[in-house]
């Protein structure tokens, strides 16, 4: 019989313990099972794998960050809450590396928890970026843009490639200053970046072998869950035309 009081939740957040102190790649059962005081057949009669066991690292760490994001952002608007955001992922990062690792895979095609965690992350991030009258297709420039930022530099810091006596906090602190000053000058009043650089009559660009989208036709971000995206959270749902999947980032 399974131990009374273990479940996946549970399996869940002792195996994030152990992702963090041993790194996700690092993560075997017999440690979670271990961490969670059974055997391991005892473990794998809640759980089918180790890859399954990540997954739901995934989405608890997503949603952990995204809970924090929203605390630290509470009340706050333009450079303020860019600044609390940042600082709070930074944070995050550093003190769970092996959740932080494990929130960056990208959802299962069908698995809508995991989606729909990712949809509630990215969609926090915009309501920031929209204090900067950020719309429509440079929102998902200006949400790959932070991203791209905040995940290169944690990444960078916990891999130690931060080795010269210069300050790193001054550093990051630089870094979203560098994005403040970028996204108030972005001209957003009209077309978007994407509408700008096509030529009138044309369709809006995508990637390679997928649909083109009508000037007239671009779809409204944030009124459908997006399907799976190649980069965990890294585009705002609804962003790809119906029927396809979120591009990389």
């Amino acid at each position: 019989m399974p131990r009374a009081g273990l479940n996946r939740e549970r399996i869940a957040q002792q195996a994030a313990t152990v992702a963090d102190q041993t790194g996700l790649d690092q993560l075997t059962l017999a440690a979670v099972a271990a961490r969670c005081g059974v055997s391991l057949p005892g473990l794998y009669k809640h759980i089918d794998g180790v890859d399954a066991v990540k997954r739901d690292i995934a989405v608890l760490a997503v949603r952990e960050l995204t809970a924090e994001l929203a605390q630290a952002t509470a009340g706050l608007a333009g450079r303020d809450a860019l600044i609390a955001l940042s600082r709070a992922y930074r944070s995050y990062a550093r003190a769970h590396p092996g959740r932080y690792a494990a929130s960056v895979r990208a959802p299962d095609r069908g698995d809508d928890e995991h989606a729909a965690a990712g949809a509630a992350a990215v969609g926090l991030v915009a309501t920031v970026l929209k204090g900067y009258r950020i719309e429509g297709t440079d929102m998902i420039d200006a949400v790959r843009i932070l991203r791209a930022a905040l995940h290169g530099f944690v990444s960078m810091e916990a891999a130690g490639g931060f080795g010269l006596p210069q300050s790193v906090d001054a550093t990051f602190t630089r870094m979203i200053d560098a994005l403040h000053t970028a996204w108030t000058t972005w001209d957003t009043a009209g077309q978007t970046s994407l509408e700008r650089l096509t030529p009138p009559g044309s369709d809006i660009p995508t990637q390679p072998g997928q649909p083109r989208v009508p000037r007239n036709g671009i779809v409204q971000m944030f009124d459908s869950s997006a399907g799976r995206s190649a980069g965990g959270w890294g585009d705002p749902p609804g962003s790809r035309a119906p029927g396809h999947a979120s591009p990389s980032v």
